[in-house]
């Protein structure tokens, strides 16, 4: 399992704001991401862990807080377009709860770490400050060692993910009626009425099947999203399968 967060953001000595995304490995603590990044917009976030997945392979699981980009909170079920591609390469969503960092503690603890070691004082641009990252990860993994880990250092535990990251195929849902597209609007169609879903799943494929005269069961993946009343033409969700689990 991975764990991931922004830490605050800080004043760079050119006046912009940095926003450091971190990824660790959560058995080995080893610091898998440190990058300057000049928003928490999910684009900047798209690109880093993609890089990062095709370095590292594909965890089972990622545990992050709510914010974004990693959820979206006017969303169903607090989903994201982040959160939903990692669902779609098969990595599971572990939420903390809201308000409870400390569920999140070994990640929390680094970026005190990091904060005292790496951003005092911070670098004059993003160019200086990553390099003080870099370093700062380098020496992380390779020469601290941590009492929980019988003083052996990250690096000596951690061992690469052996699921490669290959992108996402297509999705079928075979023991459905049929297959719907969600519009980039966040819309499925049936029989020509518009239901809206979320436009965290834009370009997603669903799967919906009659249950009952009129009313249609909406799957993502292996998770049943609610039931969509025609007549009605709105979702009722059923219980948040995204949840906090920790």
């Amino acid at each position: 399992m991975w764990c991931t967060d922004y830490k605050g953001e800080f004043l760079l000595g050119d006046k912009r704001y940095c926003y450091p995304l971190t990824v660790s490995d959560h058995a080995s603590r080893y610091l898998l991401l440190c990058e300057a990044m000049e928003s928490v917009k999910e684009q900047a976030a798209f690109t880093a862990f993609e890089r990062l997945f095709k370095e590292r392979g594909l965890p089972q699981a990622i545990r992050s807080d709510n914010g974004v980009p990693f959820a979206s909170p006017n969303s169903l079920f607090n989903l994201s377009r982040l959160s939903v591609w990692w669902l779609r390469l098969g990595i599971t969503i572990e939420r903390i709860q809201p308000g409870h960092p400390q569920q999140n503690g070994r990640h929390e603890r680094m970026h005190r770490t990091l904060k005292m070691e790496a951003t005092r004082p911070a670098g004059s641009n993003f160019l200086q400050q990553q390099a003080k990252f870099d370093a700062f990860v380098h020496e992380f993994n390779n020469e601290r060692p941590h009492e929980a880990l019988d003083m052996k250092y990250p690096a000596d535990i951690y061992k690469p993910s052996t699921r490669p990251y290959r992108g996402i195929g297509e999705l079928s849902y075979p023991f459905h009626d049929r297959t719907a597209l969600v519009t980039c609007c966040g819309r499925i169609c049936i029989y020509k009425k518009k239901i809206n879903l979320s436009t965290s799943l834009a370009g997603q494929a669903v799967g919906i099947k009659e249950v009952d005269d009129g009313i249609w069961l909406v799957s993502f993946m292996d998770y049943d999203l609610g039931y969509i009343d025609l007549e009605e033409k709105t979702l009722q969700p059923l219980n948040n399968p995204f949840g906090p689990k920790v």
